[in-house]
């Protein structure tokens, strides 16, 4: 084969690669929101009195950890809003209710336990603040 077309298709990968990267990178942390009615009830776990954060995490995760620690903060700088973690080994059997395909995955969850945001991959800070305001502008209008 020629060397011209090894590098020509050598090329082409490496363009290819690093756009899907660019375009999978955007898509992690979007808060995407739900209109779903059906409220969620899990054993075990106690839902928050205005907003609970609902985080599908794995041991070896580091992101997770990450994620977490916002959460955390976030719960601890506003009242009624529950951080609750769960690890998919533990728990496979809501990772599949709930469809999660990667960690992790956060679900905002209303004071009457409806999904009303799912979130992919690591959070980012700004854009929960503004999903939890939004919540619980909603819930005090």
């Amino acid at each position: 084969m020629d060397p011209w077309a090894v590098f020509a298709v050598l090329g082409a990968l490496v363009l290819a690669s690093t756009v899907l990267g660019v375009v999978w990178r955007s898509g992690q942390g979007r808060i995407r929101t739900s209109t779903t009615t059906d409220t969620v009830a899990i054993d075990g776990v106690e839902l928050g009195d205005g907003v609970t954060l609902l985080q599908f995490s794995s041991e070896y995760c580091s992101p997770c950890r990450a994620t977490a620690r916002v959460l955390d903060e976030l719960a601890t700088q506003r009242h009624g809003i529950v951080h609750v973690e769960l690890d998919v080994a533990e728990r496979p059997e809501l990772a599949a209710r709930f469809q999660v395909l990667q960690t992790p995955t956060t679900f905002v969850l209303d004071a009457e336990g409806r999904i009303r945001s799912r979130i992919g991959g690591a959070v980012r800070r700004d854009a929960v603040a503004a999903e939890l305001d939004r919540l619980l502008g909603a819930a005090a209008a």
